[in-house]
């Protein structure tokens, strides 16, 4: 059976395929090679078999090149993406810090208004005390004229019954006429002394109303010191209360901590007092009081915002690389901001320097300590500026930026921790933008 099938398979190749001697002739000698049918249709196989390869390979080949073209396009343009987004990134920080130097400047015209306004209420209330008091004496004058003016009333009613009665009696008598004449000296300058004590009650009466007019002027100027004084504290406490819960402060617990621990000027305000005789403060010396109360919360924040981690660390244009998070199945416990090599790293608060030097990934790594429990790091650095146990204050430079550690580009890589706990930098950033 199986040789019938190989005899028609090559009965049927011998006819597509009939064999074919090919003769190689020499100078002196003659010979052939025979090409059997399957000899040729291996040949031809081999051959198709390469020439599809050939096809199949400069196709790949060219959809290949074509794909790359399309692939290098696109990346291209995700590239011009990229840097517009990096560019429009930059001119928002940048605006941002513009807005940020602009609240700050109004924040300190504010301050200065307050002081000076504080200074005026002051002024005003001494002025206000000592009208009362020209008052008083005033009222105790006018009393006494008033009384002298009865006495003189009385006096004279005396003095003219006496006349009367002396000159019924012993009219005509020398010594009658000596005492009449007495009399009438007597009743003039009682006279005189009537119109005086007179004319110097209604000046009295003219200065109180005067007086009583100034009073209320001034206690309408006062009270519009008070509102002016009231709408200023209102506007530069409520940011700094949204900015410290922003960053997950609690303010009165902030601003407890601050005022145990403050020394030096410009610290805590104490209220006003006006009276010593025990009484009960006046409606202004209330409001006074609310205000420096006011004043004096935000001094404390002004302080608190000094050792609270608020600033950026870079000053000059950066883009952000990686946020806060997790990153590969890790926590990445900080910001990282990318800028040229040696790009100038600052302080974010006051505080004091507590490690300078290597540290495993981190590189060169600056630990600065503040208050109320807050640590800042900053590492990946190229120079350090700093010694450990040294004082730092906000906006100090304290390194260089770098590609020190485990890093893959220079970059600053920015950490915040309270109670050594990472928290998200930007939460500290974001929440300062509104005021500083």
């Amino acid at each position: 059976m199986r040789t019938r099938l190989a005899i028609k398979t090559h009965a049927l190749l011998e006819r597509y395929l009939p064999e074919r001697r090919l003769f190689l002739r020499s100078d002196n000698d003659t010979r052939f090679i025979r090409l059997r049918s399957e000899t040729q249709l291996i040949a031809l196989l081999g051959g198709s078999a390469v020439v599809a390869w050939t096809i199949i390979a400069t196709a790949i080949l060219f959809m290949d090149s074509i794909g790359s073209g399309n692939f290098r396009e696109q990346a291209r343009r995700d590239q011009i993406t990229y840097q517009q987004r990096l560019n429009d990134l930059s001119h928002e920080r940048d605006q941002r810090a513009s807005e940020a130097i602009a609240a700050q400047e109004r924040f300190n015209v504010a301050l200065e208004q307050v002081s000076l306004m504080q200074s005026q209420l002051l002024e005003s209330e001494n002025r206000r005390r000592e009208l009362e008091t020209g008052l008083d004496i005033v009222q105790s004058t006018l009393a006494k004229t008033m009384k002298d003016r009865e006495a003189a009333k009385e006096l004279y009613a005396d003095l003219r019954n006496q006349l009367e009665n002396d000159g019924t009696v012993v009219a005509g008598d020398a010594a009658s006429d000596t005492t009449v004449a007495f009399l009438s000296d007597a009743l003039a300058k009682t006279a005189e002394e009537r119109d005086q004590v007179i004319a110097n009650a209604q000046d009295a009466l003219i200065r109180a109303d005067e007086m009583a007019t100034e009073i209320r002027l001034m206690e309408e100027k006062n009270d519009q010191i008070f509102r002016q004084l009231e709408e200023a504290m209102t506007v530069s406490v409520k940011p700094l209360d949204k900015m410290f819960q922003a960053a997950g402060m609690s303010p009165d617990r902030l601003l407890d901590q601050v005022r145990r621990g403050y020394s030096g000027q410009g610290g805590p305000l104490t209220p006003l007092s006006f009276s010593t005789r025990g009484e009960e403060p006046s409606a202004d010396a209330e409001r006074a009081n609310s205000i420096l109360t006011q004043m004096d919360r935000l001094n404390l924040y002004r302080i608190a915002a000094q050792k609270a981690p608020f600033a950026s660390p870079l000053k000059d244009p950066f883009r952000f690389t990686s946020g806060f998070g997790r990153r590969w199945g890790r926590l990445h416990a900080g910001t990282d901001f990318a800028a040229p090599h040696g790009t100038p790293i600052y302080s974010t608060a006051d505080g004091v320097v507590v490690h300078a030097g290597w540290q495993s990934g981190y590189g060169r790594l600056v630990k600065i300590q503040h208050e109320f429990g807050i640590e800042t790091r900053y590492a990946h650095l190229s120079k350090i500026r700093v010694n450990v146990g040294q004082r730092v204050s906000r906006g100090e430079r304290i390194g260089d930026m770098g590609n020190t550690g485990r890093s893959t580009g220079t970059h600053l890589h920015y950490e915040v921790r309270v109670g050594g706990e990472a928290v998200n930098p930007m939460t500290f950033i974001k929440a300062a933008n509104n005021v500083f």
